[in-house]
């Protein structure tokens, strides 16, 4: 396969993962607050505290979602932002399979979307991955 063809795959790969970062950042965590996510972060029984309000933790986990987005579109030509994306889907879906296990049977549920966005990960990993004397 031709080194452009494969930067096309890369840079689809990353476009359509920044996108599930952006949307998941946005639509349930500052737009709109989920439900959903509010229970999972009081899961956790965390202190009763302002600072670990679950509104905030997860409008804070929101905007950590936009800027991996945007960084999975930005940095280029560095691959440690699909590294840090593959960690934070897969401690994610952990979480989740931990601590709210009941929404991994739901419609488009974590498991689903995260593996795809694991494949995602994977997908841009390889196609940007160095040439090599066997190529």
């Amino acid at each position: 396969m031709t080194e452009r063809r494969l930067a096309q795959i890369a840079w689809l790969a990353r476009l359509a993962l920044a996108a599930v970062f952006v949307w998941h950042g946005l639509a349930p965590k500052i737009l709109w607050l989920s439900p959903d996510e509010v229970a999972m972060i009081g899961a956790h029984g965390l202190p009763d505290h302002a600072l670990f309000a679950p509104e905030l933790i997860a409008r804070v986990g929101g905007v950590a979602e936009v800027l991996l987005g945007i960084a999975l579109l930005t940095i280029r030509r560095q691959r440690w932002p699909l590294l840090v994306a593959a960690a934070v889907l897969l401690v994610l879906l952990l979480d989740v399979a931990l601590l709210s296990p009941h929404l991994l049977i739901q419609a488009f549920n974590p498991l689903s979307t995260n593996l795809a966005a694991l494949a995602l990960c994977a997908v841009a990993w390889l196609a940007e991955a160095p040439a090599t004397a066997d190529s």
